[in-house]
């Protein structure tokens, strides 16, 4: 498969423009194409399937908090990954790997990605991710879950307001915890929400991260769904914020 690199780095400027071209819609009958469909792993491990691609986002490996979870083994068009950590951008799919910044074209899809601070501190501990942001199944993607750091007005900027945000939530040093979370989906006012790395249960040995709940009582008012593993959208989704809790 053809990857087209039109940018590399950090560079905020050229990934303005590019993601400027994804709010204003991308023609084609694939992009148009109606929803997608959403396999969780769990951890933060997606598989996006829809608009003739499919998208892994952040496989891992079976350590840290994502000890004791099945390793998502499946092939992709492409994977992006928050960073090459083994819990959330282990090489173990099929097809295109991203993990750095830059703006790419993978078989006709357009993928944005953009350097956020991993931790609370400005990076100086844990260094950078990549947010990702694409579109899909006549859809708009955010991929936050590789970042614990407030968003900058041109992060703000940069994701628009996504159909569909995903998040992580469960806390620790790399993550959003549950207010920090929901006070980023109530900037971004995505339609559909997906919550992501956070455990279910006691947490394996060393894992600093908690569960859902403080995210779910953190965004009060909001309609939580709890879907399972498995998640079907429309292209044509509904105004209101939904939280689609999937394990």
């Amino acid at each position: 498969m053809t990857v087209f690199l039109k940018s590399q780095g950090p560079g905020r400027a050229i990934a303005f423009l590019a993601a400027s071209t994804l709010l204003s819609g991308i023609s084609g009958s694939a992009v148009r194409a109606a929803g997608v469909s959403i396999t969780s792993y769990g951890h933060s491990a997606l598989l996006i399937r829809g608009g003739g691609q499919s998208v892994l986002v952040n496989p891992f490996r079976a350590v840290g908090c994502a000890a004791g979870l099945a390793e998502p083994r499946v092939s992709a068009n492409v994977t992006l990954a928050s960073s090459e950590l083994p819990d959330e951008g282990a090489r173990i799919g099929g097809g295109t790997y991203l993990s750095k910044p830059g703006s790419y074209r993978v078989g006709g899809m357009d993928l944005e990605g953009f350097s956020a601070p991993h931790d609370r501190m400005g990076g100086r501990r844990f260094g950078n991710a990549t947010i990702w942001r694409w579109q899909q199944g006549g859809l708009n993607f955010a991929h936050l879950g590789g970042t614990a750091a407030p968003l900058s007005g041109e992060d703000r900027v940069l994701l628009g307001r996504p159909d569909v945000l995903i998040i992580g939530v469960g806390g620790g040093g790399k993550v959003y915890d549950g207010e920090e979370a929901a006070e980023v989906v109530r900037q971004l006012n995505p339609h559909r929400v997906i919550p992501v790395q956070y455990v279910n249960g006691e947490a394996p040995s060393g894992c600093d991260q908690g569960g859902v709940q403080p995210f779910l009582d953190a965004m009060g008012g909001t309609q939580v769904r709890q879907v399972g593993p498995s998640l079907s959208l429309p292209s044509n989704l509904n105004d209101s914020t939904v939280i689609e809790v999937m394990r």
